[in-house]
């Protein structure tokens, strides 16, 4: 990775940089990521933890997963906005939100996972790994 990537939440009181490229990338369709992100899928970059460095303070939820593992996810106490999530699943890993990043343009994404629960209107990418259910780690 040539430079660092930064990212903030909508008011500003998170920022964070990431450090290296992301191992993986997806959109989820799954009925969990439609809720927390008010739309048809959520999108998702799987990072080191290591390579992600953060301020602000704050706030999480934690639930079970529709893969079954416990998932918590931290937000902005100030403006709601998610910032990631940890995974039992992906020990030393965090579930980056790419939406926050505060440039884009170098991101692709590589699988869809959930397929059986997007929304009949939702176009899936050509060119992308395709899962039915939750990806394989």
């Amino acid at each position: 990775m040539a430079q660092q990537y930064t990212g903030k939440c909508q008011c500003g009181a998170v920022n964070y940089t990431l450090l290296s490229s992301p191992k993986t990338t997806h959109a989820c369709h799954c009925f969990d990521c439609q809720k927390r992100t008010g739309s048809a899928f959520g999108i998702s970059m799987i990072v080191a933890d290591d390579d992600l460095s953060l301020t602000g303070e704050l706030k999480s939820f934690e639930r079970i997963a529709d893969s079954g593992f416990k998932l918590t996810q931290f937000f902005c106490p100030d403006c709601g906005n998610p910032i990631y999530a940890l995974n039992e699943r992906r020990p030393n890993h965090v579930v980056l939100f790419p939406g926050t990043l505060n440039d884009t343009s170098w991101f692709e994404m590589e699988r869809v996972i959930w397929k059986s629960r997007a929304q009949a209107w939702c176009p899936i990418p050509d060119g992308v790994e395709v899962f039915q259910e939750s990806q394989p780690f």
